[in-house]
């Protein structure tokens, strides 16, 4: 097995665009490749996941131990050609001043060699000392290379490549131009997602063609075949799952279209797992819910196609009734957007669900951002938790649910970020549990065994749920 982290000097320096491209490129070579992406994400790994043709991992010190990271790495790199993380941030940016959680740690967990994806805009020889820097910051550290983004043309290149020959001795995988265009448009939370572009295919074929002319695969696949994939040793004690268990096969509705998206590769299957059988949902499409014992809307942009959410009154009544009627329903923050009473944007406010008793609220700067801490409260309504359990996750959102009633009911305090309100996460509603918060399913929480347990536990009336 062959491995490369992909990772950068720091934020915004092209090191998606480039990664995809190699993905792209190596996928059309016909090299069996896995694509991972470090930290909490949702729209680079459907990306990714497109790209390489398989689908994309998230390694995250936050939400995982580091055996389980070793363990998810191994296991989902096992008979492939090659494995490529990408890195989020700099190569030494993490919250710990010590590096503990940073993309060098990764890289060293995992015994993986690091190309650094270099901007090299109105820089030549100081390129030099940059890689100087970063090599001899940590020796423990394997950087094998450097790919040079965003270069000017030919005479810019050529000065680059002359400085880091000469001093240092980091090889020059490759010089991408600078192009105009952005190739993926962008919004307010990022890339537009995958599953939103219609010429997502053609984009990405672009992106190969570009990085299949401007970088060294056959070196960079050298570079690769060096790494061990053994992980270093960690000594921590696994995390064992929860002990709840699923009496019968249960049908697990899950939202999916240009709205909601944003799910983890291992969350779902987590559920399928456990002998779930995901139903998807198109929520902008579909006229009813179908036949199914529990309900779970991720995240995403509603607010982008919120119109057509609100035009689909038939889906808006099924949904408000199952939830009415007892159906369980987890929402992670599009989710939640979805059931509130209207979402207001760009001097416009259309009608939602309503099983939410607020209104949802855009604007131009983020609510909350980065990583949360949650502590259960009694009102957490899932077995296999006890009030005081503390569960990481992260949010990452521009809208404020707003209106709601001093009596409600919240499954969580927020010892660490945003939430709904101050202090406050995971409105609760009959079955219903709805939060900004983006749970993983990982041993400090196992939430999919936990809300199948809760979903098994509900009586359905006459042996079928009621959905309109």
């Amino acid at each position: 097995m062959s491995a490369l982290y992909i990772s950068a000097a720091h934020k915004s320096s092209g090191k998606t665009t480039v990664m995809l491209g190699i993905c792209r490129a190596l996928f059309k070579r016909g090299i069996a490749l896995r694509p991972f992406k470090k930290g909490p994400d949702y729209i680079d790994p459907a990306w990714l996941g497109k790209a390489a043709g398989r689908g994309c991992f998230n390694l995250d010190f936050y939400t995982s131990s580091r055996r389980e990271i070793v363990s998810l790495f191994q296991s989902k790199s096992v008979g492939l050609d090659l494995s490529l993380i990408e890195g989020n941030k700099g190569l030494y940016d993490g919250m710990d001043i010590n590096g503990s959680d940073s993309n060098a740690a990764l890289a060293k967990l995992l015994d993986t060699p690091v190309v650094l994806v270099i901007d090299t805009m109105g820089m030549t020889r100081g390129i030099a000392p940059l890689l100087i820097g970063y090599r001899d910051f940590d020796p423990d550290v394997r950087i094998a290379g450097v790919i040079l983004n965003r270069v000017g043309g030919p005479r810019h290149e050529a000065k680059l490549v002359e400085s880091v020959e000469r001093f240092t001795d980091i090889p020059v995988l490759g010089a991408v131009p600078r192009f105009r265009d952005g190739i993926i448009e962008e919004r307010h939370l990022g890339l537009i997602p995958a599953h939103e572009d219609e010429q997502a295919a053609n984009t990405l074929d672009r992106l190969g063609d570009l990085m299949a002319e401007h970088v060294d695969l056959d070196r960079l696949l050298a570079l690769a075949a060096g790494a061990k994939i053994t992980g270093r040793d960690v000594t921590e004690q696994h995390e064992p799952q929860d002990s709840l268990t699923s009496s019968r096969r249960l049908r697990i509705g899950v939202a999916r279209d240009e709205a909601f998206g944003f799910y983890y590769t291992d969350d779902l299957e987590a559920f399928r797992a456990a002998g779930a059988e995901i139903v998807w949902i198109n929520m902008v499409e579909d006229p009813l819910l179908p036949d199914i014992d529990g309900l779970f809307i991720g995240g995403g942009f509603p607010e982008t196609a919120m119109h057509k959410l609100s035009a689909n009154k038939m889906m808006r009544e099924s949904v408000r009734k199952a939830i009415e009627a007892g159906l369980p329903c987890y929402a992670e923050c599009g989710g939640l957007m979805y059931l509130a009473r209207s979402i207001e944007w760009q001097n416009d406010m259309v009608e939602m669900v309503g099983v939410i008793p607020g209104v949802i609220s855009m604007s131009s700067r983020p609510h909350g951002r980065g990583y949360i801490r949650l502590r259960e409260t009694e009102f957490a309504p899932w077995p296999g938790g006890d009030h005081g359990k503390v569960i990481a996750g992260h949010e990452f959102h521009y809208s404020q649910l707003e209106g709601l009633p001093a009596d409600a009911r919240f499954a969580y305090d927020v010892l660490r970020g945003s939430g709904i309100q101050e202090g406050k996460d995971g409105f609760v509603y009959k079955n219903l549990l709805a939060s900004y918060a983006h749970l993983r399913d990982s041993g400090q929480n196992h939430w999919v065994s936990r809300f199948l347990a809760f979903v098994d536990s509900i009586k359905r009336p006459n042996g079928a749920t009621v959905i309109s």
